[in-house]
């Protein structure tokens, strides 16, 4: 799969890390989201989580391009929490991602570089264990073959496509989900391994 391809790197579930800088604990939580409401849900259920921490910064990315996003300092000097988590779900091409980090303040003031820089690490830290998921850019098609080649057209679709699923009627029909870089490949594979028999359409969005 080619960089190209990949539109963003999204997670494949919760995962949560803690970092201790000074005495104060940096909890954080990563949880994949699928709207600013959803966010919202999560940010409260760590809250009641933790009910006695600190803070409870964030920062979440929606959509392809992440252009739906906030960052939330949550007390904290302004900047200096959720824009660093912000950076972080940046750097690593993250969307439909939330990171909170929440703090339990350890009697010792940390002053603003090092406070963003704690935020920041603890973040990069849960990311960095999560299991991450890319979002490619794919083309829908439908497949079409007898029943002769259907073993040999399931193998080409296990080969090519991101999923595939099957109707059984007169003839097969498969409708899948072919990555943008793959679907030429596909077309050539699949071609050679029906010797011309199965056909293929491309849907249109």
């Amino acid at each position: 799969m080619s960089d190209t391809t990949i539109l963003y790197y999204t997670l494949a579930g919760e995962h949560r890390d803690e970092l201790v800088v000074k005495g104060s604990r940096f909890i954080a939580t990563a949880v994949p989201v699928v709207s600013r409401e959803d966010a919202l849900v999560h940010v409260e259920r760590v809250r009641q989580l933790y009910p006695s921490a600190t803070h409870h910064c964030y920062a979440y990315r929606l959509g392809a391009g992440g252009l739906d996003f906030r960052a939330w300092d949550d007390g904290e000097p302004k900047g200096s929490a959720g824009r660093p988590i912000l950076f972080v779900l940046q750097k690593y091409r993250l969307s439909d991602v939330l990171v909170i980090v929440t703090r339990y303040f350890g009697g010792t003031k940390l002053g603003l570089g090092p406070l963003a820089r704690a935020y920041a690490q603890a973040a990069e830290r849960v990311i960095a264990h999560a299991q991450r998921l890319p979002v490619v850019r794919y083309v829908s098609v439908r497949v079409f073959c007898s029943y002769e080649d259907v073993e040999a057209v399931t193998e080409v679709l296990r080969h090519c496509a991101l999923d595939f699923d099957a109707d059984y009627r007169d003839a097969v029909e498969f409708s899948a989900r072919i990555g943008e870089d793959a679907v030429e490949t596909f077309a050539q594979m699949l071609a050679q391994a029906t010797s011309g028999r199965a056909g293929f359409i491309i849907e249109q969005p």
